[in-house]
């Protein structure tokens, strides 16, 4: 029998709506219910690692979509990379120095290239520092994102398909991983 690949998929928001989460263990037993082996999840972190064939991303992104929106009544962008490319992720880190909440990493469905940086800098702080590490947006906030203009500015119309977790997850994860 083939091995299995591992994957992790982050969810771009967890908000169905005003007062509504989604349950982790809701997101376990849908990924459970397309047929992915072992799911588990990172506390409320709407992140998931499961078990699966290897096929492209691209496709199991649109099952994961497709299964989000039949069950929790709300379409939800997701990004899926193995789990060998989440660790090179994780070792990528640009600003390991930096605080773990306020180290964010932009996870990008499609890479950014350099120019990213140059539309990004009317938005960046003196004491902020960004940059693209494979094709993933980091940026050390250096206080609380959402204290800074910089975070309004990463938007899936200025930057393509992303989303955003903070270095202390990003380990996380990559400790499940192994």
């Amino acid at each position: 029998m083939p091995r299995k690949t591992l994957y992790v998929a982050l969810l771009h928001s967890i908000v169905l709506a005003p007062g509504r989460r989604v349950v982790m263990s809701d997101l376990r037993d849908m990924a459970a219910a397309l047929g992915y082996g072992n799911p588990r999840t990172l506390v409320s972190t709407g992140n998931i690692v499961f078990e699966a064939d290897s096929a492209r991303l691209g496709d199991i992104e649109a099952k994961i979509e497709a299964a989000f929106k039949t069950k929790f009544g709300k379409p939800v962008d997701i990004i899926v990379r193995k789990g060998a490319d989440w660790l090179r992720l994780a070792k990528s880190n640009p600003f390991p120095d930096g605080d773990g909440s306020q180290v964010i990493v932009r996870v990008m469905r499609k890479p950014l290239d350099r120019s990213a940086l140059t539309t990004l800098q009317k938005y960046v702080e003196a004491n902020q520092r960004l940059a693209i590490a494979n094709g993933d947006l980091w940026i050390d906030f250096a206080g609380k994102p959402s204290e800074w203009k910089l975070l309004s500015a990463l938007t899936t119309k200025r930057m393509g398909v992303g989303t955003l977790r903070n270095w202390n997850t990003v380990r996380g994860l990559a400790e499940m991983i192994g």
